[in-house]
């Protein structure tokens, strides 16, 4: 962070519309994303992580964009219109669901990644924070034609993660029992997917900024259920093997070599019904058949000292690259990290080297996710 004072610093941060609900929780804040947002709380991010795992988290995500596309024709017309976007399949996504989606360049770099949903006559779309003006932009100069791009500022947007998540979210919200793993539904004022980037079984819900501080107050006062900050999000993801942009994946990473080619369905691959036709398929499809020259693997540093991001990897003299998220994973009770090597020092178990404060340390490639995922199929 820029040595900035606090009172500039303060000046240009936003502040979520449960800030003071954080804050009384003893919240640490810090600056995010243009935002101010909890790192952790008293329990500290070991607990909270563990918690996550064992019951149920949870996080605020108000700062992320939620945008509705709103045809101004056919649905099919916006969908088709939005798949030209990505190298996914949007036209095939039946009501009541949701997927992954990926915006690409001409380079076939990664613009962002998303969650994008089905809704009926619409198409809802949740894009990262840091991206999210760029996201609108970028929607609205090439979709306005078939549809209105609304970016949706009244409403915050929560995770519930964890195993017990569907028995604490039930108590207010019924309904949510009987969904699956992508399903999306509508419940009067509350917006609920089941989803979020933890590996855990869990819901993301979008509700009016006047009912989240009660609603979340409801939540946390349920004995399986703590409040859940920055530091064991990343860690929960980063056991989850799960990309985060910025670091992982960014405007010079592909989709094929971030290993994020499951998010690429039949229909927009070579011989599909509606092959290519995206930014960047030249380099994509290109890819998928060949291979890339250089991929995303799971890391397991020997011994108990993490490798950070921007460790710099090596096999023997030659540098390869460089680790882009590390850390501790209190699951695994290990240090863990991704990174891109070349595809020839890719395979599970190569072993190469990490360069830790001017010493060269061993790390191994290994499988992802490091921790099973519990989604409820």
């Amino acid at each position: 962070m820029p040595a900035e004072s606090g009172a500039a610093l303060a000046e240009e941060l936003l502040y979520l519309g449960l800030n003071d609900l954080h804050v009384a929780l003893g919240g640490k804040m810090v600056p995010f994303a243009g935002y101010s947002m909890p790192v952790q709380y008293p329990a500290g991010v070991m607990k909270e992580h563990l918690h996550t795992r064992a019951a149920a988290g949870l996080f605020d995500v108000s700062h992320m964009g939620q945008v509705i596309l709103r045809p101004k024709g056919a649905y099919a017309d916006t969908a088709r219109a939005f798949e030209a976007l990505m190298p996914v399949d949007v036209l095939g996504v039946k009501p009541g669901r949701q997927r992954y989606g990926l915006f690409t360049n001409a380079e076939g770099g990664i613009l962002d990644d998303l969650m994008f949903a089905n809704r009926g006559d619409h198409i809802f779309v949740v894009v990262n924070a840091a991206c999210k003006h760029a996201d609108i932009a970028h929607m609205t100069a090439h979709l306005s034609g078939v549809c209105e791009v609304i970016p949706v500022t009244d409403r915050a947007l929560l995770a519930l993660q964890g195993p017990q998540a569907e028995t604490a979210l039930a108590r207010l919200v019924p309904e949510v029992a009987a969904m699956k793993f992508m399903d999306v539904g509508v419940f009067g004022d509350i917006w609920v997917s089941r989803s979020g980037y933890t590996g855990e079984d869990g819901f993301e819900i979008s509700l009016p900024m006047t009912q989240a501080e009660g609603f979340a107050r409801k939540l946390l006062d349920m004995p399986e259920v703590l409040p859940i900050g920055l530091g064991a999000r990343d860690s929960l993801r980063l056991e989850a093997g799960l990309c985060l942009y910025g670091h992982d994946i960014d405007t010079t990473t592909s989709p094929v070599e971030a290993g994020l080619t499951w998010a690429i369905q039949k229909a927009r691959r070579t011989g599909g019904e509606r092959e290519g036709g995206f930014p960047g398929a030249a380099r994509i499809l290109r890819e998928l058949a060949e291979g890339p020259a250089r991929c995303r693997v799971g890391l397991r540093p020997e011994g108990r000292a993490p490798m950070r991001e921007h460790t710099a990897l090596f096999a023997g003299d030659t540098a390869l690259g460089e680790i882009t998220s590390g850390g501790f994973g209190p699951s695994v009770e290990a240090p863990i990290a991704m990174g891109y090597v070349p595809a020839a020092h890719a395979e599970i178990g190569t072993k190469l080297e990490g360069e830790v404060r001017g010493k060269r340390m061993p790390v191994t490639v290994a499988a992802m996710p490091f921790q099973p995922t519990t989604y409820k199929r």
